[in-house]
């Protein structure tokens, strides 16, 4: 079983579902924009993924700094408390397998929770290949 947390705006989070689809998973998909998180599944995901809510905020277009979450004092209760205010503060896509837990960022991050992978070339959204024609990572 796949299961993605998952935002539909954002380009890495399709990447991601991409891959996964393409590998032959049906996932489970969750846009927790629209469903929010609680305490408790937060803090799993966390302890799962080996983050921390400081590790697991996003920074960019959100509200992290309006909030003050970017100050050096800040704790990580304050975080979790905001990203249970504001679900857009969790960083994304996190990806559960039965391989473990993990904030897939780069978007081929994901390949390492995968028991199976894609058959063939496989491109992101902006056209970097992800598996070239061997079903292999490119080597940079």
């Amino acid at each position: 079983m796949v299961v993605i947390h998952h935002n539909p705006d954002c380009g890495t989070s399709r990447n991601v579902l991409q891959i996964i689809k393409a590998a032959g998973y049906n996932p489970i998909v969750i846009e927790y924009l629209k469903e929010g998180w609680t305490k408790s599944q937060l803090l799993a995901l966390f302890a799962a993924a080996n983050l921390t809510p400081k590790t697991a905020l996003r920074v960019s277009k959100s509200p992290a700094k309006k909030l003050g979450l970017l100050n050096e004092n800040i704790t990580d209760e304050a975080i979790l408390e905001a990203m249970l205010a504001h679900p857009v503060l969790v960083n994304r896509p996190i990806v559960c397998t039965e391989k473990g837990v993990k904030l897939c960022r780069p978007s081929e991050q994901v390949l390492t929770l995968l028991a199976q992978w894609p058959k063939g070339e496989l491109y992101k959204e902006d056209g970097e290949m992800i598996l070239n024609a061997q079903g292999e990572q490119p080597k940079n």
